[in-house]
């Protein structure tokens, strides 16, 4: 299962074509009882972005988000095509990453960052910049969408500083790392060479990213590097980890491989800086963000959710509540505002943002929730 995102079904769904209107740390106990009840305040903060993904404020108050881009149109050369995907379209620049200020309005921060697209069906699926991070009030920007089995030969996979004229240097190559350093188990029917990152965080002066097809977590020191922290493919097997989020320790969700017999099998690990891993939250279904309120509240957000259906399946993203007793609440369920979202973080006023229509639809929107 590829986080492109990740499957065969995922890569037909987008060609159908839809039209479309623009806390302390420890484990949470058990959930217990489910209920569904709409109480978020939802409304479309900013509109027009390129496949959202990750998003983080900056320390200007500002909202920045990552963005997958256009995709690109240059082939696979020197390297093998990635089965299932291919061929894999790629560009140099187009990954993108957007500036909002406090009434949503877009500025483009840089638009000089590798995007790549799966085989044009005619709806591929984009990958970019994957996700941002601020240390010591620099901007770093991870990258999904590069690499030569992506279409992008002479830019790897990796995390790039960026600098405020939208200009940018590359600080850890992540596809050579993933080379060298093979996890255990790889999945050989779906596996990409360069990886496709998908969450990133920033703890202590370096940053934390997670990588969905290999399997794993690492640490980058601004210094460029690489160390894994844990190798999740080993004890999980391929569970596609996505999102990952710090609140005393890390943790990372998992979007799994829209297999029947994974239907609504998703679930939340902590993950100790040290790489002990515990499962603190399951039953859920497809998670691309984790998040925590001021009150130590855990959210995580379904891409798709459906009791029958193992999916993607469109408008049936749900935004699911774990209390600090492990009591669990669907906060926003199926059938609402909620079309295959990629990302949330909590903004300074205490509201939720949420990356909307992250894939498929040709652009893409920051959604505002209002939360008791």
């Amino acid at each position: 299962m590829k986080l492109r995102l990740q499957s065969s079904r995922l890569v037909m769904l987008c060609a159908t074509g839809f039209a479309l209107p623009l806390a302390a740390a420890g484990a949470l106990a058990a959930p217990s009882a489910t209920s569904s009840n709409p109480i978020a305040n939802v409304t479309v903060f900013a509109s027009g972005l390129e496949n959202p993904r990750g998003l983080k404020f900056g320390p200007d108050g500002n909202l920045y988000v990552a963005e997958g881009g256009p995709g690109g149109v240059n082939h696979v050369v020197g390297c093998s095509e990635v089965p299932g995907a291919g061929p894999y379209l790629g560009s140099q620049t187009g990954g993108r990453i957007s500036r909002l200020d406090a009434s949503g309005n877009r500025t483009t921060v840089t638009d000089r960052l590798p995007s790549s697209q799966t085989a044009p069906i005619p709806s591929p699926l984009i990958s970019g910049v994957a996700d941002i991070a601020f240390i010591r009030g620099k901007l770093y920007a991870l990258l999904a969408g590069a690499g030569c089995s992506h279409g992008v030969q002479h830019i790897p996979n990796g995390i790039v500083r960026v600098f405020p004229n939208g200009s940018w240097k590359m600080i850890a190559n992540l596809s050579a790392f993933q080379k060298h350093n093979p996890v255990k188990n790889p999945n050989p029917l779906d596996f990409e060479p360069d990886g496709t990152w998908w969450g990133m965080v920033a703890m202590r002066g370096a940053m934390y990213a997670v990588e969905p097809n290999h399997g794993e977590m690492v640490k980058v020191t601004t210094d460029g590097t690489i160390s894994r922290v844990i190798d999740i493919s080993a004890s999980q097997g391929h569970v596609v980890p996505t999102a990952i989020a710090y609140h005393g320790a890390f943790y990372v969700s998992n979007l799994g491989t829209f297999d029947p017999d994974q239907l609504n099998g998703q679930k939340v690990f902590q993950i100790t800086p040290s790489g002990q891993l515990t499962v603190v939250a399951s039953g859920l279904s497809k998670v691309l963000g984790v998040a925590f309120d001021a009150r130590g509240r855990m959210y995580a957000l379904e891409t798709s959710y459906s009791a029958t259906d193992p999916g993607p399946v469109p408008f049936t993203g749900r935004l699911v509540r774990f209390s600090r007793d492990g009591q669990k609440k669907v906060v926003i369920d199926t059938g609402g505002s909620l079309f295959f979202p990629t990302a949330m973080t909590f903004g300074p006023d205490g509201a939720l943002y949420v990356s909307n229509m992250g894939f498929g639809p040709p652009f893409g929107e920051i959604l505002r929730i209002e939360l008791p």
